[in-house]
C-alpha cells in the first residue's frame, strides 16, 4: 500500500510538470499566432490571414440583414490540382446534418405521424434488449442527446479513415453496452441517437427520410445544391479534405450514417439557416416544436472537414464557415474557430 502511496504522489507530482513541458515545447503556434494578430479591417483580410495559420483552404458566407450576401474565400480547394478555394463548391458538412433531421422530426411530430413521448422499443422493437432503457427513451431524448446512449464514433473499432459498411456494423459497437447515464438525467452528445432518428423516420415514413428531407425543406427554400450523401454528387464538385500531419486527400471517404452524412455548399446552408430562424421554414406550430427540441446553430466535424453554421441575433447575421483541414494535434480545429469568432468581431465593429 506504501509503494501504490508512492508511486500516485509521484504521478500527482510528475503529470503537471510533463504537461508544461508539453505545452512550452509543443504549443499550439499557428492557433495562438492567429489569435493575437492585430485584428484585420475587413473580413475579406481575415479569410486571407486564415491560410496563413496552416489551413489549406476556407470559404465563409456571411448573410447580414440590410446587406445582400457575401462569400469570401482562400487556399486551395484541392491542393494537388492547385485548384483555388471555390466559394460555390460543395463540402461534407457532418453534424450540421442534424439539423435538417431535427427539423424532419419536427414536422412528422407536429403532423402526428411521430410522438416525442414515443419510447425507443416502441419505435425499433428489435433494439429492446440491446440498448439499455430502451423503453425509457423517447424520441425527445434521443432528439436532445438526453438518452444515455454511447456514442459509437468514440467505440473501439470505429475508424473515421473508412467509408461507411452500413449503419448496422456502426450501431453495432454500442449495442449490449450500459448507459453513459439514465434516460433524461444528463446531457451527453451521442451520433447514435441520430442514427437511431434517422431509422425511426425511415420506418415511419416507409422510405428514406432524406428523401422526406428534399422534398418538405430543400425542395420549398430551392435549395438545389445540398445532397443527403457524398455518391449523390459529382465528386469534382467537393473540397478536398486533409488530415495533418498526413498528406492524402480524404474527399473520396464516404461518411452515410444519419447526422453526419450531408453535403452542400455554404450558401445552402446559410439561406437553410436563414429560414430556420426567421420563421420562414416552418409555421408557427412547428417553430414553437423545434425550439423546444433543439439548437438552431451547429459545427461539424469528419477527417479533414470542419463546419460552423450559426445565427447572431445582436447582429441579425448569419455567418457559416468551412475549413477543409483538421488535424491529429487539433491545431487546425484552434484556428479555425478563432478565424470564425475573429470574423464575427469584425461584423459587430461594422
Amino acid at each position: 500500500m506504501k509503494t501504490r502511496n508512492r508511486t500516485v504522489t509521484i504521478l500527482r507530482v510528475v503529470m503537471p510538470v510533463v504537461a508544461l513541458f508539453c505545452i512550452v515545447v509543443f504549443p499550439p503556434w499557428n492557433g495562438i499566432l492567429a489569435w493575437i494578430a492585430p485584428l484585420p479591417d475587413t473580413v475579406e483580410q481575415q479569410v486571407d490571414n486564415a491560410v496563413d495559420h496552416g489551413l489549406d483552404g476556407i470559404i465563409v458566407y456571411v448573410d447580414q440583414a440590410g446587406t445582400a450576401p457575401v462569400h469570401y474565400s482562400a487556399g486551395w480547394k484541392n491542393r494537388a490540382a492547385q485548384q483555388p478555394a471555390d466559394p460555390d463548391a460543395l463540402f461534407k458538412i457532418a453534424s450540421i446534418s442534424k439539423l435538417y433531421i431535427a427539423v424532419a422530426a419536427a414536422k412528422l411530430v407536429n403532423s402526428q405521424d411521430l410522438s416525442l413521448d414515443g419510447s425507443l422499443a416502441d419505435y425499433l422493437p428489435e433494439l429492446a434488449g440491446r440498448l439499455a432503457n430502451a423503453d425509457r427513451i423517447s424520441l425527445r431524448m434521443l432528439i436532445g442527446h438526453r438518452s444515455g446512449i454511447a456514442n459509437f464514433t468514440d467505440q473501439e473499432g470505429f475508424d473515421w479513415f473508412s467509408s461507411s459498411t452500413g449503419d448496422a456494423a456502426r450501431l453495432e459497437l454500442v449495442l449490449d453496452k450500459p448507459a453513459n447515464f439514465e434516460p433524461d438525467a444528463d446531457y451527453g452528445y451521442s451520433n447514435t441517437n441520430y442514427l437511431l432518428i434517422g431509422r425511426i423516420l425511415d420506418e415511419t415514413l416507409g422510405y428514406d427520410h432524406q428523401r422526406y428531407i428534399h422534398h418538405e425543406i430543400l425542395a420549398p427554400l430551392g435549395l438545389t445544391h445540398t445532397f443527403g450523401l457524398l455518391g449523390q454528387t459529382n465528386i469534382d464538385d467537393v473540397v478536398s479534405g486533409y488530415y495533418h500531419p498526413y498528406e492524402d486527400d480524404l474527399r473520396d471517404i464516404d461518411y452515410t450514417t444519419p447526422g453526419g452524412s450531408m453535403v452542400a455548399t455554404a450558401q445552402d446552408v446559410g439561406a437553410f439557416l436563414r429560414a430556420l430562424t426567421n420563421g420562414s421554414l416552418l409555421n408557427s406550430d412547428e417553430q414553437t416544436l423545434y425550439s423546444s427540441l433543439y439548437d438552431y446553430n451547429h459545427t461539424g466535424w469528419l477527417p479533414g472537414y470542419q463546419s460552423i453554421a450559426r445565427y447572431h441575433e445582436d447582429i441579425d447575421a448569419v455567418v457559416v464557415q468551412f475549413v477543409n483541414s483538421t488535424s491529429s494535434s487539433g491545431n487546425a480545429e484552434l484556428v479555425a474557430n478563432v478565424v470564425y469568432n475573429r470574423i464575427v468581431r469584425l461584423l459587430r465593429r461594422q
